[in-house]
């Protein structure tokens, strides 16, 4: 029996050694102000000759092939990213800016009139440089990073700093192009590919400061192209990839396996604020005209078209009369580009240019790259049939046309009166037929004619309309003046006359 217990024992001790022994070789430590980090070490040597005996020549050289790619790619484009260093300075409500100095403060403190103080943010992001003019070099990054900065400073990968400053921003597409002076010629240009041949599936990397760690490298697929978010007030669509992106990659490049920037690296979708898979990057032919836009102006210079656009369901679509993709030009300024070459609401954009319309963001982004001056032409389908092409000269966008509504014709959004909004707005009379008023714009001219969301339009012009289709024909007709028939609380009522 004693022996039995000596062997336990012993088996116990040499238990413990090794246990013992593992826990030296893997732990877990918290690094102060890190994340936790696990060290794990082994043994090279032999171990490792092995395994690399036993890994078939032919395999091993694809693989090493791969990895030389990475290498000479990354040894490439890293010397053209750059860490951005931004302070922003902000402003917040002093909550005892109203309490004497002699309780509280000091009497020689500066603060606004209001009890205003301010106070330096600093963030970090990344960049790519995309140009070079003398001395003066020039680098992308996202608008959200560097828009707003008071100061910045962009840190090259051999270390070097240099004091920057914004050259334009625009929150729009969220882009900004920030310059530096270095007489050091050396100091590589990223070279841009083109981002319309990128398909799913493509292998790509990302580069910049995730977390702040510096000149990092990811490397992935692209998983999708074309994205786009309606939380986002962005009018680009985004190349998707399951490359690791974190907060400080926005504004570094995606690239692609020559070695090109293919996109510029904005957003994560993450329910935990961290890296899922699930990364979004600008394309960069996207931007590529805004470049030289803000080199010239200091800003983008958007073409202006004078249309609000909207996306519409199959539903919508049916009753309008069409079965095909495009946008649809829901409501039209006045004396805008638009109202002047001869679109209508109502009015069916299927092409631009010769270019098929697959959704508004599309037709937005490339009408906002025409230059102001030139002529556009527009494919459109009225009343269910395709009309000859309309020609529009463009103009440039102005910072505060959204706010014109007084000059958005006619000033709401007509809904097909189906099943579902008879009962939602009690019409119980099946006789009952037009359109039903939504989306009333403040000060437009649907508002001058008080016209409500949730009235019934029956006619135009005195002419009846049952549906959408019905609608815009009468609507595309009008030249000097409107007026419309409206059923609401159980009786129909002619609205007074709006002129042109």
């Amino acid at each position: 029996m004693k022996k039995w217990t000596k062997r336990i024992l012993g088996i116990s001790a040499m238990a413990i050694v090794a246990f013992a022994l593992v826990s030296f070789s893997c732990g877990k430590t918290k690094v102060k102000g890190s994340a936790e980090t696990t060290f794990a070490e082994g043994t090279a040597g032999v171990a490792y000759a092995e395994t690399r005996r036993q890994t078939p020549a032919e395999a091993l050289k694809v693989v090493e092939a791969l990895q030389t790619s990475f290498r000479s790619i990354s040894e490439t484009l890293l010397p053209s990213v750059v860490e951005v260093d931004v302070t922003e300075t902000k402003t917040y409500k002093d909550p005892f800016a109203d309490i004497p100095f002699f309780f509280f403060g000091n009497p020689n403190d500066k603060k606004g009139d209001d009890g205003t103080r301010e106070y330096e943010a600093k963030g970090l992001g990344s960049g790519v440089i995309v140009r070079r003019t003398g001395n003066t070099l020039y680098v992308l990054t996202n608008n959200h990073v560097a828009g707003k900065a008071s100061k910045i400073s962009v840190k090259l990968n051999d270390g070097r700093e240099f004091e920057a400053k914004i050259i334009g921003a625009d929150e729009r597409m969220d882009i900004a192009l920030l310059s530096f002076e270095s007489s050091d010629k050396t100091i590589p240009v990223a070279v841009l590919g083109d981002s319309d041949e990128v398909q799913t599936g493509d292998i790509c990397l990302a580069m910049g400061a995730p977390l702040g760690y510096s000149q990092s490298v990811t490397q992935g697929i692209v998983s999708a192209t074309g994205r786009s978010e309606p939380g986002i007030t962005n009018i680009n669509d985004f190349i998707q990839t399951d490359t690791a992106i974190n907060q400080g990659n926005s504004g570094g490049p995606l690239v692609n396996i020559y070695g090109e920037v293919i996109g510029i690296n904005t957003w994560i979708a993450s329910q935990s604020g961290g890296s899922q898979g699930l990364g979004f990057a600008i394309p960069i032919n996207n931007v590529k005209s805004a470049i030289d836009s803000f080199i010239k102006n200091g800003k983008v210079a958007y073409g202006w078209l004078g249309v609000s656009l909207l996306d519409i369901s199959d539903e919508y679509k049916k009753d309008l009369g069409v079965d095909t993709n495009g946008a649809f030009a829901a409501e039209i300024f006045i004396d805008s580009p638009a109202f002047k070459g001869g679109i209508k609401p109502g009015d069916f954009i299927v092409e631009l240019n010769g270019k098929p319309v697959k959704t508004v963001n599309q037709l937005v982004r490339d009408v906002g790259g025409l230059e102001a001056g030139t002529n556009a032409t527009f494919g459109i389908i009225r009343g269910g049939k395709r009309i000859p092409d309309v020609t529009v000269k463009i103009e440039e966008r102005a910072a505060d046309v959204e706010n014109s509504n007084q000059k958005l014709w006619p000033g709401f959004i007509a809904g097909p009166l189906t099943d579902a909004v008879r009962d939602q707005l009690k019409i119980d009379s099946k006789k009952i037929k037009g359109v039903v008023a939504t989306n009333v714009q403040e000060r437009s001219p649907a508002a001058a004619l008080r016209i409500q969301n949730g009235d019934i339009i029956t006619a135009v012009n005195g002419v009846s309309v049952e549906n959408l289709e019905d609608f815009y024909e009468e609507l595309s007709k009008v030249t000097k003046f409107i007026n419309f028939d409206i059923y609401s609380n159980g009786g129909t009522i002619t609205t007074g006359t709006y002129k042109f």
